[in-house]
């Protein structure tokens, strides 16, 4: 068992910020990442609105960079995954896969996954047409219809990521209208390899051995129409990582993380920051502030009950 002063859980930019902050106030710091560090950042190709970066960067550079500075002031980045998390004594005990952290206070930053549609289909033939990352299978679809479902920055972003490869990308939405921030919708109406699907739903995806055809459905005249594609790209919006705390700290009615003004969740010791939390915008430069308020206040938070 390591015994630590800040235990942050997830590697994602609110995690290794946090590292970062508590690193530099000398604590014995350690960021618990199951996978690669960076989170969700690594599923887009840029950053463009990340501050002190025109013209954007590459988020493994900027997961690469910020995973250096937390080491750079003696904090530690170890990939292990955690299973669990409970009280012992006036400390918090987090295990995990590979070892068991005793520690003074916890940063919860395990961030979001992405939403389902939850239509027939879609489990069964993920990872053969149904993504939820552009990034990471876009290019495997070169040349060939593909659609992305949603209205929001992931999505429209998304959808133009993926005319470098499509023959043609259906963006489908159940609105009349994006979400999405003013330049991204700007970029898509301008396309002309995006074609724009309104007012609809996916009801069905199909295939034999990989996706072939959608089943959708108009929300206004309720008319079904198939749309033939070769893959289909899911944007709808995340679900918070809070199964691990579920029932330790109380839940915003979103379902994430309540936290107050200083990351302070319900349970003595224990902060949170990120995506996981009950916040209006998921976003990098937000993330990255929580997180510097989280690790500020667990150094208030161990100053003032461990001296």
């Amino acid at each position: 068992m390591k015994e630590v002063d800040i235990a942050i859980i997830g590697g994602g930019p609110a995690g290794l910020t946090a590292g970062l902050y508590g690193a530099r106030a000398t604590l014995r710091t350690v960021v618990l990442e199951k996978q690669a560090p960076g989170g969700q950042i690594l599923l887009t190709d840029l950053i463009e609105n990340y501050p002190g970066f025109p013209g954007g960067i590459n988020p493994e550079e900027l997961s690469k960079r910020m995973k250096a500075q937390v080491e750079e002031f003696g904090g530690e980045v170890v990939i292990d995954e955690i299973d669990g998390i409970e009280r012992e004594g006036n400390l918090w005990k987090v295990s995990g896969w590979e070892d068991e952290y005793l520690s003074r206070a916890v940063i919860i930053a395990t961030g979001s996954e992405p939403r389902k549609l939850n239509v027939p289909g879609e489990r069964e033939f993920t990872g053969r047409g149904v993504s939820y990352c552009a990034t990471c299978d876009g290019p495997f679809f070169k040349g060939q219809p593909m659609a992305v479902v949603g209205g929001g920055d992931s999505a429209v972003s998304e959808a133009i990521y993926l005319t470098k490869y499509a023959s043609k990308v259906y963006l489908i939405h159940r609105r009349d209208k994006l979400r999405a921030e003013g330049i991204w919708q700007k970029r898509a109406f301008e396309n002309p390899k995006i074609e724009f699907i309104w007012d609809t739903v996916v009801k069905e995806i199909r295939g034999e051995k990989k996706v072939k055809e959608l089943l959708l459905e108009n929300v206004k005249t309720g008319r079904m129409s198939k749309l033939a594609v070769e893959a289909i790209f899911i944007f709808i919006g995340m679900n918070p990582n809070v199964e691990l705390v579920k029932d330790i700290v109380e839940l915003a009615p979103s379902g994430r993380i309540k936290v107050n003004m200083k990351m302070e969740t319900s349970a003595p010791g224990i902060f949170a920051a990120g995506d996981v939390i009950d916040i209006a915008y998921e976003q990098v430069s937000v993330a990255v502030g929580t997180g510097a308020i989280a690790a500020m206040s667990a150094v208030e938070y161990i100053n003032r009950n461990f001296g």
